[in-house]
């Protein structure tokens, strides 16, 4: 085992644990801010540790690099689809409680 498949098994692993942890919060916590909470590290680093993981096991080149944009764009997609549900949730709570007082 080379050294650099040493470090992407350690990578692989790192990243996968903080799926496997976000997803557990994310079953177990209760409420939308909660779980939206959770969510975080899975999309700001446990995604991108598995592509950079990845990167690392491919080698330099051209799948490398595809790998890495692969990781940037979860890494960006996932804080921006985070707060855009953060506020969905919250438009919809502030409608909720504007019904129930017209009643």
């Amino acid at each position: 085992m080379t050294p650099r498949h040493t470090l992407a098994l350690v990578l692989l692993v790192a990243g996968t644990t903080a799926l496997l942890l976000a997803a557990l919060a994310l079953a177990v916590l209760p409420g939308p801010y909660l779980r939206l909470h959770a969510l975080s590290p899975a999309a700001t680093l446990g995604a991108p540790l598995v592509a950079l993981a990845l990167a690392v096991d491919t080698g330099p080149g051209r799948a490398a690099v595809k790998l890495l944009v692969i990781g940037l764009l979860l890494a960006v997609g996932g804080t921006v689809t985070t707060m855009a549900v953060a506020r969905a949730t919250v438009r919809g709570q502030r409608e909720t409680a504007q019904r129930e007082a017209q009643r």
